[in-house]
């Protein structure tokens, strides 16, 4: 296991308090304390945050990310009371992101994400789980099934980001490059529109738009990121034996849904079931009946 390019804040010291504070409203918004766990992983200090944790026996569910953002987006409006299923929930940070877990990555085209996931769910005492991942998240899990398969009882993948290469139509690359070329609120609120959610089906309350406006704003300007983007994993899909469930939206500009699926079925060899929602975009992780999805198929686990 090897580390091969470090992310880091412009200034860590206000930048951290900058998020906290992030942290703080989104706590008080949702009347939750999200507890807190730091694991030693060979990446460094890898950050997680969980709800539940001391109810061991609830089922457990571990969650990762997608690029540029924090897990703790899956609970914009208390999204995870949408699985509707009494669990524990880990919601970790993935190194290299613009969080709290240090800034260290490996070479995505390794399976060295596989293995530091599995120091995550052992840092944690968890010897087997449900596992999620939304976009980068996604390739996460399946880098997980490959190298421990046997920590997984069934993987959920949302808009994954190894399934097909990014997309490369004019109006993706317009969307996703214009907050980086110029990081304003206006032009992140326009890429979340015609990207990441699909109005008016698909959005979030006025508080939660704001506080991701915000934060895309904060991660931008003041995280050097260095980490690889996602890639399709193509051939290597065919050394995943677990059990995964794809959820897709429609109106995904970054990884258009028809290929996501096609090359799903062409590579998974245990793809239990693919779910398509329609009208609604990239942040399917912020979708209510995605979620709603996710927790009966969890409960129906349980009988």
């Amino acid at each position: 296991m090897k580390i091969k390019y470090k992310s880091y804040f412009k200034d860590p010291d206000k930048d951290i308090a900058y998020f906290e504070d992030w942290v703080k409203k989104l706590e008080k918004e949702n009347k939750r304390n999200y507890q807190r766990h730091t694991v030693k992983t060979f990446l460094g200090n890898t950050h997680v945050w969980s709800l539940n944790a001391d109810k061991k026996d609830l089922e457990t569910l571990v969650i990762f990310p997608g690029a540029r953002t924090t897990a703790l987006i899956w609970d914009f409006d208390k999204g995870l009371d949408n699985l509707k299923t009494k669990l524990r929930i880990f919601m970790v940070e993935t190194n290299g992101l613009p969080n709290l877990s240090d800034g260290a990555t490996p070479d995505i085209k390794t399976l060295d994400y596989g293995f530091w996931a599995n120091e995550v769910l052992a840092g944690l005492e968890i010897e087997k789980a449900f596992v999620a991942g939304a976009s980068f998240g996604g390739l996460i899990c399946m880098k997980l099934a490959i190298t421990n398969p046997e920590k997984i009882k069934a993987a959920f993948l949302l808009n994954p980001g190894c399934l097909q290469p990014f997309s490369l139509t004019f109006s993706n690359l317009y969307y996703s490059l214009l907050p980086i070329l110029s990081t304003n609120a206006k032009n992140v609120l326009k890429f979340l529109d015609k990207a990441v959610f699909s109005k008016p089906n698909h959005k979030l309350s006025p508080f939660s738009e704001q506080m991701l406006v915000d934060y895309e704003v904060f991660a931008i300007s003041r995280y050097k990121d260095n980490t690889q983007k996602p890639y399709y994993m193509d051939t290597e899909l065919a050394k995943v034996k677990t059990e995964t469930y794809l959820l897709l939206g429609d109106k995904d500009l970054l990884f258009p849904f028809e290929k996501s699926k096609e090359n799903a079925q062409k590579h998974l060899s245990n793809l239990k079931e693919i779910k398509i929602f329609q009208q609604v975009g990239h942040g399917i992780e912020t979708f209510e009946k995605a979620m709603n999805y996710i927790g009966v198929i969890i409960a129906s686990s349980q009988k």
